[in-house]
């Protein structure tokens, strides 16, 4: 008797369900805001730094944030639809705050009241969730820009992200053991001038300097350069990737 195998289909990502939203699934569209209500929710609270509930016009203007960052994500743009679409919704309720705290201070100026608590807590949450914003979309643009930078000079010595992926030692004191011997190859201008002339990994000299074996270092090659360009790019925003890994 013959066995029928099933083929396992792709998962569909959240980004294609985007695209197949914007050419005309309302069915869906209503089905992803459903799903994601929780994220909203969490994204709200956060920026008015108190709880949010369904009844709130906060949570109003973050449903309908979240619905049009479905309708305005571009695919290839260098993010997660989930990162756009907070970033969407922090813009709509900061501009809601803002707009809010306005209107509070046209109503002092024409009764000529003194300016509660409750207002000076919205012009705190105001300026907080304001300055957050600026710093976290400071951070995600450097971010984009330095891993584009990384992405190209990887180029340069045959490494990519995808091969980069395959490489990584599966254990966390494989990990470890690289990222030493990343630094001390960084640390020692000879190895670093042949890395960067030879666009290959220094292994006969390495072995002077560290007590793994050669097998251990040709294994790990691709991800010890990997690292090491961090250094010597001096990619900060990259930095949590050759930081120490909690046990």
């Amino acid at each position: 008797m013959q066995t029928i195998t099933k083929t396992k289909m792709p998962a569909v990502t959240l980004e294609e369900r985007i695209q197949l939203i914007q050419i005309g699934d309302e069915h869906l569209r209503d089905k992803i805001i459903k799903v994601y209500q929780p994220f909203i929710k969490k994204v709200v609270s956060k920026v008015c730094n108190r709880f949010i509930d369904h009844s709130m016009d906060e949570y109003s203007i973050g449903l309908f944030a979240f619905n049009e960052a479905i309708n305005q994500y571009k695919t290839g743009q260098g993010s997660k639809f989930l990162t756009f679409a907070d970033m969407v919704i922090r813009r709509r309720i900061i501009d809601y705050i803002r707009k809010e705290s306005r209107r509070n201070k046209a109503i002092h100026l024409v009764h000529t009241e003194i300016e509660d608590d409750t207002q000076q807590e919205e012009s705190f949450i105001e300026q907080k969730a304001a300055i957050e914003y600026f710093e976290e979309q400071k951070q995600i643009t450097e971010r984009l820009e330095q891993i584009e930078a990384y992405e190209e000079m990887l180029k340069d010595y045959g490494i990519t992200f995808k091969s980069l992926s395959k490489h990584c030692p599966k254990h966390i004191d494989a990990r470890e053991n690289a990222k030493k011997i990343a630094n001390i190859l960084v640390s020692n201008q000879a190895l670093v001038s042949y890395l960067k002339e030879k666009k290959q990994l220094p292994i006969k000299e390495l072995l002077q300097y560290v007590s793994c074996s050669r097998k251990t270092i040709e294994r790990n090659r691709k991800y010890i350069i990997a690292l090491s360009l961090i250094y010597l790019g001096g990619f900060y925003a990259l930095q949590p990737y050759v930081e120490p890994e909690t046990f």
